[in-house]
C-alpha cells in the first residue's frame, strides 16, 4: 500500500478532475480516517481534563479537544486536494470538528462505493448544535443583543460615571450592553454609584445590560521618581508665523480652598484670598518669571473668589513667585500696589531618559527613582534606576531575559540579577531617547513569574463584586490553577454564579490557553477577553494579528464567546476624530461576541459609531465566514447598460497640443551644438 501511494504521488493521481480517480478517494479516506482516529484518540487520552467540567460545557470541551488534535498537523496539502474535487475544506469546522470532518468521509465513501464504518460513532456536536451553542452561551453570559445587532459592546466606566447618570444613559443609548467597571480605578462606593445609576437607567429604558468588574490583578509598574522642581510654565496660542491667536487664560484661585476651573485653563494659580477679593476686572497683575522676565497678567473677569485673568506671553513661575496686583483709582486718585507670593505648586516630574545601551536598574525598594549621574568628564558614575512594584519578581527572572516597560516604548535585556536590584542594558528606544515615567507597566515576557493572580485588594473586593457584578474579570491569569483557586474564593463568598471572563494578557496565559479554558469550563458561564495591548508586548506586535485569530479560532471550537478588547476607536474615544486603521480594526470585531471601548471624552461617540460599523459589517462576516450578501457595486453592474453601449461607441481619445513637444533626440543635439566651443 506503501508503495501504491508513493507512485500515486509521483504520477499525481491525487488530482481528480474529470472522473472519479479511485486510488485518489482511497487515499483521501485514508487520510481523513487517520486524523479521525487521532481525534478519538487525543479526547481518550484527555479523560482527566475533561471530568471537571460541568455536565452543561461537557460537549463542548470534548470538541475543543477534538479542533486541538484536528490542528497538530498542516492540513494545507489537503485541503488542496478537496478543494480540487468541489468538497467542503475543513476551514470552518471549528464549532463542530467530527461532524465536519465525518461530512466529508460520507461524500467520499460515497463516491468511491464504500460503506460506512458501523463503529464510527457520531461526534459530540453536530453541525446545528455547533451553531446555536455558541449563541446560547453568548446570550446567558452576556445578555440581550441590540435590535439588528448580534455583537455586543463593552464600555469601560470612568470616574465621571459615578456622578453623573446621564453619562451612563447617554451610553446606554448609545448602543452599550455591558458596562465595565475596572477595579484598578476608584474605589468600591464609586463602584457602587455606577451600577445604582444604570439599574436606574435600565428600569427606565427596558434597555438591559450586562455589568463586569474587572479584578486588578498584581501590579507589575515602576515605581515613582524623585520630584522636580515646582514649576509652572503656560504660553498663548499662536499661528504658524508665531503671532498670537489666543492669549492663555489662566486662573486664579484662594490657596486656602482651591476651586477647580469651570472651563480648560493654560493654569491654575494658588494665591492668598484677602488678595484676590481686592483684584477687580482690568487690573494688572505684574511679575517676573523664573527667566528674569517682565510679565503681566489682565484680569478678565471674577467668579466669586477666583479669577479669569489673560496674558499675552509664555511664562515659567515657581512656588513663592511674588504678584503685584496694580490698581489706579478715578482720576485724582492714589496709586495702589498690593503684593501676594504664589502658593505650593505641583512639583513637575522628571522622567528618566533612556537611549540604546545605556543601564537601567530596577530596585526591590520603592524610593524615587532618578535618571544617570555623571562625572566631570561626562561618563556614568551611577546608572539610571526606579523601583518596581512587584519586587517578588526579582525571585524568577534571569539573565538573558527580555523587558519591556510602558507599553513596549523601552526595551531591555536582563544584565544581572542581584537580591535587591535587577541591571538591565537598553536595546530598543528611539535615537533620541525615551522617556521613562512613574508607573508605567513592566512586562517579563520571557520569564515564568510565580506572581498571585488574585491579590489582596482583589480578595478584599470579591464579595462586593459578588453582590453587584453578573460577570467577574481575570487579569493574569496564567495557569489552571489560577482558575481554579478563582472557583473557590467565589464560592466562598457565594458568587459561583458569576459569570467568569479570562483576560489573555500574557504569553504564559496564551501557551496555556486550552488548559485555562478547560478549567474555566468547570463554570457554566466563560468568557475570553483578548487583552491585545499587553498580548503584543508580551510576543512581539508583529505577531498580534496571528494570535488574536488562534485564540478566536480555539474560543470558537470551545463555544467561548469572546471580547475584542484594547484600543478599538482610541483616536475617536480621546480626541473625537478615529483613524481609518481604526475603523478597520473595530470592524474586525465583528468576528468577536463582544468588543471593548476604553473610557474617554468622547466615548458615547465611539459607541454610537461602532454601533454603526458592527451593524454594516455583520451582513458581510460571521466569525471567518464570508456571509455572500448581495453587493450594491454587483446589483449596479449592468453589462448592457447606458454606460457599456457609451464604451462600445466611444472612439480613443486623441492628445492635441497647439505646440507639440520637440523630439527628444533633437532637443539633446541643439544642445550639444549649443555647448561646442567655437
Amino acid at each position: 500500500m506503501r508503495l501504491l501511494v508513493a507512485i500515486c504521488n509521483l504520477k499525481g493521481v491525487n488530482k481528480v478532475e474529470t472522473k472519479w480517480d479511485l486510488v485518489a478517494l482511497d487515499l483521501l479516506i485514508d487520510e481523513l480516517a487517520a486524523i479521525r482516529h487521532e481525534l478519538i484518540e487525543t479526547e481518550a487520552k484527555a479523560r482527566t481534563l475533561l471530568q471537571g467540567v460541568h455536565p452543561s460545557q461537557l460537549k463542548s470541551a470534548r470538541n475543543l479537544v477534538h479542533y486541538l488534535a484536528l490542528r497538530r498537523t498542516d492540513l494545507r496539502p489537503l485541503q488542496t486536494r478537496l478543494t480540487a474535487m468541489g468538497l467542503s475544506s475543513l476551514g470552518r469546522s471549528e464549532a463542530h470538528v467530527m461532524a465536519t470532518l465525518d461530512a466529508v468521509l460520507r461524500i467520499l465513501h460515497e463516491l468511491a462505493r464504500k460503506p460506512w464504518p458501523q463503529s464510527w460513532e457520531p461526534g459530540p456536536v453536530g453541525f446545528e448544535e455547533g451553531r446555536s451553542a455558541l449563541k446560547s452561551r453568548t446570550l446567558e453570559l452576556l445578555g440581550s443583543k441590540a435590535p439588528n445587532r448580534w455583537v455586543r459592546i463593552m464600555a469601560t466606566m470612568p470616574s465621571e460615571a459615578a456622578r453623573s447618570p446621564d453619562l451612563v444613559r447617554q451610553l446606554l443609548d448609545a448602543g452599550m450592553n455591558c458596562m465595565r467597571v475596572n477595579c484598578a480605578h476608584d474605589g468600591p462606593a464609586d463602584w457602587r454609584a455606577m451600577v445604582r445609576h444604570l439599574r436606574a437607567t435600565e428600569s427606565e429604558t427596558d434597555a438591559p445590560c450586562r455589568v463586569l468588574f474587572d479584578l486588578g490583578g498584581p501590579k507589575l509598574r515602576t515605581g515613582p521618581l524623585t520630584p522636580g522642581p515646582r514649576v509652572l510654565k503656560w504660553a498663548p496660542e499662536r499661528d504658524a508665523l508665531g503671532q498670537i491667536v489666543k492669549p492663555a487664560r489662566v486662573w486664579l484661585t484662594p490657596a486656602e480652598h482651591p476651586k477647580a476651573p469651570p472651563s480648560a485653563a493654560a493654569a491654575v494659580l494658588p494665591l492668598p484670598l484677602a488678595w484676590l477679593r481686592l483684584a477687580k476686572t482690568g487690573d494688572a497683575i505684574r511679575f517676573t518669571d523664573t527667566r528674569k522676565s517682565a510679565r503681566k497678567l489682565t484680569v478678565t473677569s471674577v467668579h466669586g473668589d477666583s479669577l479669569w485673568a489673560e496674558c499675552r506671553k509664555t511664562v515659567y513661575v515657581q512656588t513663592g513667585t511674588e504678584f503685584i496686583l496694580e490698581r489706579t483709582a478715578a482720576p485724582g486718585g492714589t496709586h495702589s500696589k498690593n503684593v501676594a507670593r504664589l502658593g505650593d505648586l505641583p512639583a513637575c516630574e522628571e522622567p528618566l531618559v533612556l537611549r540604546v545601551d545605556d543601564t537601567l536598574v530596577l530596585t526591590r525598594e520603592l524610593k524615587p527613582g532618578h535618571g544617570a549621574v555623571l562625572d566631570k568628564h561626562g561618563k556614568v558614575k551611577r546608572p539610571a534606576h526606579i523601583g518596581c512594584t512587584a519586587a517578588e519578581v526579582f525571585n524568577d527572572v534571569k539573565p538573558g531575559e527580555l523587558v519591556w516597560l510602558d507599553d513596549g516604548k523601552i526595551g531591555g535585556v536582563i544584565k544581572s540579577v542581584r537580591k535587591e536590584r535587577l541591571e538591565l542594558r537598553i536595546t530598543h528606544a528611539r535615537p533620541k531617547g525615551e522617556k521613562l515615567r512613574a508607573d508605567k507597566g513592566i512586562n517579563f515576557p520571557d520569564s515564568t513569574l510565580r506572581l498571585p493572580s488574585l491579590t489582596k485588594e482583589d480578595l478584599q473586593n470579591l464579595p462586593e463584586i459578588a453582590r453587584r457584578a453578573d460577570l467577574v474579570g481575570y487579569s493574569f491569569v496564567q495557569t489552571a490553577g489560577d482558575v481554579e483557586e478563582l472557583h473557590r474564593q467565589l464560592k466562598h463568598v457565594r458568587g459561583s454564579k458569576l459569570g467568569i471572563i479570562l483576560k489573555i494578557e500574557t504569553r504564559t496565559a496564551f501557551d496555556h490557553l486550552p488548559e485555562l479554558l478547560l478549567a474555566a469550563m468547570r463554570s457554566p458561564s466563560v468568557g475570553v477577553m483578548i487583552a491585545r495591548g499587553d498580548l503584543a508586548v508580551e510576543c512581539g506586535y508583529e505577531r498580534t494579528a496571528e494570535l488574536q485569530e488562534e485564540i478566536l479560532w480555539v474560543c470558537e471550537a470551545a463555544h467561548v464567546p469572546v471580547i475584542w478588547a484594547t484600543q478599538v476607536l482610541e483616536t475617536l474615544s480621546r480626541a473625537g476624530l478615529p483613524t481609518r486603521a481604526e475603523v478597520t480594526d473595530a470592524a474586525m470585531g465583528v468576528r468577536a461576541e463582544c468588543v471593548m471601548l476604553n473610557k474617554g471624552p468622547e466615548m458615547v461617540a465611539a459607541v454610537r459609531a461602532l454601533d454603526n460599523i458592527l451593524r454594516r459589517m455583520q451582513a458581510h462576516q460571521n466569525k471567518k465566514q464570508s456571509m455572500l450578501r448581495s453587493l450594491r457595486l454587483a446589483r449596479d453592474f449592468s453589462p448592457d447598460g447606458p454606460m457599456a453601449r457609451q464604451m462600445k461607441t466611444a472612439r480613443p481619445a486623441t492628445l492635441t497640443l497647439d505646440n507639440p513637444p520637440m523630439n527628444f533626440r533633437s532637443v539633446t543635439l541643439r544642445r550639444s551644438a549649443q555647448q561646442r566651443p567655437r
